[in-house]
């Protein structure tokens, strides 16, 4: 399977990354080294989580992500053949949040230790935290990778001025800087990025792996009316999507999927893994048949026509207007 570089980090990743939010959420344990095990097999090597995952949960505190998978690399010895990549910033309880120096020194060793592992591939911050310096954070991140506990740093969640700021002050510092970005990025969700941050990622050679890359489940077409929501964990996510916008893409991605012989959620990463930029879009699976339809995008290639009819169906100048 073909690689991508990640930014100029010298990671090489697998154009798709397997979404571990899932883990102790939606699936339980034995489920995720099942889908691990799959994903792996298909000659994928990219993992993506965050310590914070899935505090959300009943019963949940945050870290079920990092333990499980930590338990899959400890019982399955693979850990020199797949990259991590988990993230840090978000609150995972009183006063254990952000980017300052204590706090990241602090919450990398409960993420190597849940992790089992004494190094992270790609470290990030989960969103910008304006209270903290952006030297303080990298600086810090600088003293990781040093240490040989981080071997490359991203950003998530952060503005196009924010990164491009942070890119500035690891270039006077001669820190390590920002090698990626994970934005909020599908065929539904796309001003944000498009607007601002794209042409920062591809000026600065930054790899970009967006998450929600089927939109919480929406662009798999299983989500069509407020009676669909219901049935799903993840029904309060997609509900922002049922309108006129959104119902049109549904009915394009339909539509290629027939010409196509695929699905709507093969489609969906298709389209993504074509935009010029895009290193590896983040989806999550619950079944080996939704691993297969997803993974399966790897090798579908969309024509211009098609391209061309989703971009048109999910036209955004109207509704960011």
């Amino acid at each position: 399977m073909q690689r991508h570089k990640l930014g100029n980090s010298g990671l090489e990743v697998s154009p798709i990354a397997f979404g571990g939010n899932i883990f102790g959420w939606t699936v339980d344990e034995p489920t995720s080294f099942q889908l691990l095990d799959a994903f792996v097999a298909a000659g994928f090597n990219f993992i993506d989580t965050a310590d914070v995952y899935s505090k959300w949960a009943p019963g949940n505190k945050g870290g079920e992500s990092e333990t499980v998978l930590g338990n899959w690399l400890k019982s399955r010895g693979n850990r020199q053949k797949v990259i991590i990549a988990t993230k840090v910033g978000m609150e995972m309880g009183p006063g254990m949040k952000g980017l300052s120096k204590a706090y990241i020194l602090r919450a990398v060793e409960d993420s190597l230790k849940r992790l089992q592992t004494d190094y992270i591939d790609l470290y990030q911050s989960h969103s910008d935290d304006a209270a903290t310096p952006l030297a303080e954070t990298l600086e810090t991140y600088a003293q990781l990778v040093k240490q040989g506990k981080v071997r490359a740093i991203g950003a998530s969640n952060y503005s196009a001025e924010r990164l491009t700021e942070a890119l500035q002050v690891s270039k006077q510092h001669g820190f390590p800087r920002y090698q990626s970005l994970q934005p909020n990025y599908n065929l539904y969700d796309r001003a944000e990025y498009e607007a601002k941050a794209e042409a920062v990622c591809r000026q600065n050679g930054l790899g970009v792996i967006p998450y929600f890359s089927l939109a919480s489940g929406f662009l798999t077409g299983k989500y069509r009316s407020e009676a669909d929501l219901a049935a799903s964990k993840r029904g309060m996510f997609v509900r922002k999507y049922l309108n006129d916008r959104g119902f049109r893409i549904l009915r394009a991605l339909d539509e290629v999927a027939k010409e196509t012989r695929s699905t709507p959620a093969t489609v969906s990463l298709a389209w993504l893994m074509a935009r010029p930029g895009l290193t590896a879009p983040i989806v999550s699976a619950t079944s080996l048949e939704q691993l297969k339809a997803v993974t399966g995008a790897t090798e579908l290639h969309l024509d211009a026509a098609a391209i061309e009819k989703l971009n048109k169906a999910s036209a955004y100048a109207e509704a960011a207007a």
